[in-house]
């Protein structure tokens, strides 16, 4: 009995011994992952830092009163003198603006912000060896905020572009840019999550599937890159989120496969042609409520609640109710990724949709047009917060109208005032201010010479009515 007490207590001693020897072991091994992972950082650093660039721009701008805000008093004392449409005479002025941005070819591309960029008379880029450029703008597109300039050089450095579809939830991320005028600054993080749409681009109807990250992003940081550890470009630093105008743990960056989606339209045609598919969707999306009672396990998906007569969808079979599941083999997580996935596909292209209907899958093809051949539609929203379009034959057949006799409703902002009084999709509008219009042409015209409000002469199903509607 004493001689196995005596083997457990050595057992016990033997153990403790080990564990206590072993422990500066582990510390060192902790110690030496994080060298491992600061020295990563410092690579990634000084292999892109080179090819980040400073970018300055110069704006013209008209301001009315050359000599400062003034006040109301200012403003009514000049009025009582010279007359109640009195004006102060405009002048131009300069506006100055510092960003960041990124050499991706060795010839002198550079993609940067369009905010930045896209609305500048004079560009200046800076390396980071003191070397100064005046910059030419390539093309810019306001609705993914992506903008292409370039200078004339030779053998300059470049940051690679990565894949940023197979970017991790959690993957560390670094970004470098200019924040404050402070040239090459580094920040490091997380990626926090994916396929974000904040709304920030909306008056573009922009396109937005941001990379949200901890990685902090400062003022003047857009239009700089957001790369991986393996020194590889995976977004675009553009904005953040914050309530006092600093960093405050979110930022939000521009996936690079859209960037080079953009970039490669813009060298090859100066401009952008998104895939069009034609179908409008539900205001509030594809809620849970909406998902079990279409017999669907989770919400995941885009539910389809309009389809536009002759367009892609129509002629690929798509239908109101229809909830696309999977576009050309990728998961649709809501609505919003599904418009992202066609806008970037080329026109032409034909694609295969997984689509729940009735309570079952079944795949659809769909060729892929393009935004250039819909027909026209006059927006309105600044003015009344509608939009329209010309009744074709098929529209008036559908409707019940006669071809030519007017314009149908497309759209109508829920909270505009066109909505207040009833006005919704698939109504014609006969007349403008007791004027017919039978084009979008007309109608635009008609819109534009009106002052303070409107009188719209309207058609329905069921009957014929005078809407008199204020202009915003």
């Amino acid at each position: 009995m004493k001689r196995k007490k005596t083997i457990g207590i050595w057992i016990i001693v033997v153990a403790l011994a080990m564990s206590i020897a072993a422990s500066p072991l582990c510390a060192e091994d902790g110690l030496q992952t994080l060298r491992q992972t600061s020295k990563a950082f410092t690579a990634v650093a000084k292999k892109v830092i080179p090819a980040v660039v400073s970018v300055y721009v110069e704006r013209t701008v008209e301001v009315r009163n050359p000599y400062g805000y003034g006040s109301p008093f200012e403003d009514e004392f000049f009025q009582r003198f010279f007359g109640p449409r009195f004006q102060r005479p405009s002048e131009k002025q300069i506006q100055r603006g510092q960003g960041s941005g990124f050499i991706i070819s060795s010839d002198g591309y550079i993609l940067t912000n369009n905010h930045v960029a896209g609305q500048s008379d004079k560009i200046m880029v800076t390396l980071n060896d003191g070397r100064e450029f005046e910059a030419k703008l390539i093309g810019a597109d306001p609705k993914s905020d992506i903008a292409l300039i370039k200078v004339d050089g030779d053998n300059l450095p470049v940051i690679e572009l990565g894949d940023s579809d197979s970017l991790e939830i959690g993957e560390w991320v670094i970004a470098v840019g200019n924040p404050f005028r402070l040239a090459q600054t580094v920040t490091v993080g997380v990626v926090s999550a994916k396929g974000r749409a904040v709304g920030i681009l909306e008056d573009a109807e922009g396109y937005e599937d941001f990379i949200q990250t901890d990685a902090a992003i400062n003022p003047g940081n857009s239009g700089g890159p957001l790369l991986n550890l393996d020194g590889k470009a995976i977004g675009m630093n553009t904005a953040i989120y914050s309530q006092s105008g600093g960093y405050m743990g979110i930022g939000f960056a521009i996936p690079i496969n859209m960037a080079k989606f953009i970039k490669d339209q813009l060298v090859n045609s100066g401009k952008v042609e998104r895939g069009y598919m034609g179908v409008g969707p539900n205001r509030f999306g594809l809620t849970p409520e909406l998902a079990e009672e279409f017999g669907l396990k989770n919400n995941h998906g885009a539910l389809i609640a309009s389809v536009i007569p002759d367009s892609p969808a129509d002629k690929a079979g798509l239908q109101p109710d229809d909830i696309v599941l999977e576009y050309d083999g990728k998961e649709v997580r809501d609505w919003n990724s599904f418009r992202n996935a066609v806008g970037m596909t080329a026109p032409g292209s034909t694609v295969n949709l997984v689509i729940w209907r009735e309570g079952k899958k079944i795949t659809v093809k769909a060729k892929i047009g393009s935004f250039e051949d819909v027909p026209e539609v006059a927006v309105v929203e600044t003015k009344l917060g509608i939009q329209v379009q010309e009744l074709d034959e098929k529209l008036a057949r559908e409707f019940d109208y006669k071809a030519g006799s007017g314009v149908i409703v497309a759209e109508v902002e829920p909270d505009s005032s066109a909505y207040e009084v009833g006005i919704r999709p698939g109504m014609l509008i006969l007349s403008v201010n007791r004027k017919p219009v039978g084009t979008v042409k007309e109608f635009n015209d008609a819109i534009s010479k009106a002052t303070d409000k409107v009188l719209l002469r309207i058609q329905t199903e069921y009957y014929t009515q005078y809407v008199l509607l204020p202009l915003k």
